[in-house]
């Protein structure tokens, strides 16, 4: 059967479903149903701060231990409809007194999750671990601030800096983490550090295989925030 309008029925009809559809439209957008512009944000962004050692130092970008962690999740996830983004916001010779700045620039990006990697040049140069910690602290707080959530890469350095240095340089990370409730990687060089087979001729720098168990290690710490 075919349904015939007088024209002025008709155009009263029509004016209804526009407003039916229309603010349908509206509604289910202001009631937080997602529109199809942001149907596929799925993804969760990550942020690296470190210095030479994140950055890749001497090593192919691709190679670096936040990029294998990015094939990690591209991997875990294919078949999820799920994806991690990962900026590495590493530079070589950075110190902590850069942290605050640094993120400060990359907030734009609206990052999910913080990997702060730095404090590792401090220690080598035998700098204030007082201004150190506040350095880092400051850093946490804007991130909290911000809702990111923060993973703290702990560093150690020799003892030849002498014995008191080398465990006050050490603290720094654990009271933080510990004061701020933070997941705490305690050492980011595990299995890597003193091994000639995973570093570069330095001695200082991972090689390849050296970011591979990098990788590894700091990979559970993130998953465990997703």
């Amino acid at each position: 059967m075919i349904l015939k309008f007088k024209p002025i029925f008709r155009t009263v009809f029509f004016k209804s479903c526009f407003v039916l559809i229309f603010g349908g439209c509206l509604i289910g957008r202001f009631a937080g149903i997602p529109s199809m512009a942001r149907a596929d944000e799925t993804h969760t962004h990550i942020l690296f701060l470190g210095d030479s050692i994140t950055a890749g130092l001497g090593v192919e970008l691709e190679n670096a231990y936040p990029a294998v962690i990015n094939d990690m999740f591209n991997k875990m996830f294919e078949e999820k409809g799920m994806q991690v983004k990962i900026t590495n916001g590493s530079i070589s010779g950075s110190t902590t007194a850069g942290a605050l700045s640094r993120l400060k620039w990359f907030l734009r990006g609206n990052p999910d999750i913080l990997v702060l990697a730095l404090g590792a040049n401090d220690g080598l140069r035998g700098l204030s671990t007082h201004e150190m910690h506040q350095n880092l602290e400051r850093t946490i707080v804007l991130a909290r601030q911000n809702g990111i959530r923060v993973i703290l890469a702990g560093m150690q350095i020799p003892p030849n800096y002498g014995q008191a240095y080398s465990n006050a340089f050490r603290e720094v990370f654990a009271f933080l983490a510990d004061t701020y409730d933070l997941s705490f990687i305690p050492f980011l060089l595990k299995e890597v550090a003193g091994n000639p087979s995973l570093n570069q001729a330095d001695g200082i720098h991972p090689n390849r295989a050296g970011h591979k168990i990098i990788a590894a290690t700091v990979f559970p710490y993130i998953q465990a925030q997703l």
